[in-house]
């Protein structure tokens, strides 16, 4: 039973986080997190649990192209070629996360969490995660679309978090459900 906790974040997320920091612990694992429409809330969840910097070493919100490519060193000019929200620039994120951290592992969250913003291709609810290991080749980074629906801005931010904590289990891979 997950002890009780005065957040102000909902408890299904911080029991996610409290799984990811208690794994990575075990697995002696550092990670970090590269996001953007999720607006830190990953980090946000992780570090309310206590102990949290023996694994959570570093988080980057990068919401503005700008920050993507200054801090995550993501190319501009893939940004304007693909789009924020993209499989090639959640790749190119969570490549950035894991070079610029001391991190065994990093996910990158980026997507259209609305009202607006969406698109016919890209409509409300597109999320589109990256994952990469430290020290691997570019094949060791995976980077996959998701689409929750127009679950309004606070579920779509809330399914992205719980997603991006998913992933940062050990074992986990991203397996394309879109």
């Amino acid at each position: 039973m997950p002890e009780h906790h005065d957040s102000i974040l909902p408890a299904e997320l911080i029991d996610a986080a409290r799984r990811v920091i208690d794994a990575n612990r075990a697995a002696g694992r550092k990670v970090a997190v590269a996001e953007s429409c999720t607006g830190g809330l990953v980090a946000a969840a992780l570090t309310e649990i206590p102990g949290s910097s023996d694994v959570l070493g570093s988080s980057f919100v990068t919401y503005s192209n700008e920050a993507k490519v200054s801090m995550l060193g993501v190319s501009l000019e893939l940004i304007e070629t693909f789009g924020a929200v993209s499989i090639a620039v959640a790749w190119a994120m969570a490549r950035g996360a894991v070079q610029r951290s001391d991190a065994d592992i990093a996910v990158a969250i980026t997507g259209v969490a609305g009202p607006g913003g969406g698109s016919e291709k890209k409509p409300v609810g597109t999320v589109v995660f990256g994952l990469a290991l430290k020290g691997g080749d570019s094949e060791d980074i995976a980077a996959d679309k998701r689409h929750f629906g127009d679950l309004g801005r606070g579920g779509v931010r809330l399914q992205a978090a719980l997603c991006a904590l998913e992933l940062l289990m050990p074992g986990a891979a991203l397996t394309d459900d879109a």
